[in-house]
């Protein structure tokens, strides 16, 4: 039998490394034309990743094989060591997906729809009234509560369907432009809420059209285009790759985009 080694000064002990949140490889999709085309991508365990490139560049679509949406042409996709393909139930179990077009009943409150979702989850009522509460008081929907959702903004769907995707406290969330339609309010709002489940250790991928946000916000960003992932790391090291200094991401991402395309 192998015992575990003891620890020491120069043999510091070394615990099992935890599969990767999200791996992804040889994804490929094609419509008329390749929409995701071979991509690699691993996602570590606690990172708040960003996804970003132009339209049409693939990232919807990426996201949506992922989260169990859509079939893939071919490739592999894993959460947490769980192989989503062969056994997608495992894997959306354990993670939420929230797009950029929330999809909530009209007729329902925000309670009453985060009671439902979690009834789909099997959740304790005890645990999730609580959770479903605290979660839509920490969105600014407090005053909302009992109101059915029918007469709500989109950017107020959006934060009550956010809501919905968290309440079973999933370690991968994914997440589809969620600040489209938000004011700044809003936004905050969902930002706060996002960092405070990072901290936690849960996993968040996000794409983004607003560069600001995945610069302030992002462990990591990958920049794809065409299907293929063009770079990925820090800003800085997104910099340090490109030559670009003490540049913004703006300028970072512009310049890999028009590489992108004069090489094509």
């Amino acid at each position: 039998m192998v015992r575990n080694q003891k620890s020491t000064p120069d043999r510091p002990h070394i615990m099992p490394s935890d599969p990767p949140a999200l791996e992804v490889r040889g994804l490929t999709k094609r419509f008329d034309r390749p929409a995701v085309d071979a991509l690699d991508l691993t996602v570590r365990p606690g990172e708040f990743y960003a996804l970003l490139g132009p339209n049409g560049a693939g990232k919807t679509t990426t996201l949506r094989m992922v989260a169990g949406l859509l079939k893939p042409d071919a490739g592999s996709v894993s959460i947490f060591g769980i192989d989503a393909l062969s056994d997608p139930i495992a894997a959306k179990q354990i993670m939420a997906w929230v797009s950029d077009e929330p999809m909530i009943y009209d007729k329902l409150t925000p309670l009453e729809y985060l009671e439902f979702v979690s009834g789909l989850w099997g959740t304790d009522p005890r645990l999730s009234e609580r959770s479903a509460q605290d979660l839509l008081v920490s969105l600014g929907l407090e005053p909302h509560l009992r109101e059915r959702c029918e007469g709500f903004s989109k950017g107020m769907r959006q934060k009550v369907a956010l809501a919905g995707a968290l309440v079973h406290d999933p370690r991968l969330i994914i997440l589809d432009e969620p600040l489209t339609g938000l004011d700044a309010l809003s936004a905050r709002h969902v930002k706060g809420l996002l960092q405070e489940r990072v901290r936690a250790g849960s996993t968040v991928i996000m794409t983004t059209h607003i560069l600001e946000v995945a610069e302030r916000m992002a462990d990591r960003i990958g920049v794809i285009a065409k299907g293929r992932l063009m770079a990925e790391g820090t800003l800085t090291e997104l910099r340090q790759q490109n030559g670009r200094g003490d540049t913004s991401l703006e300028d970072v991402f512009i310049a890999l985009v028009e590489t992108e395309a004069a090489a094509a």
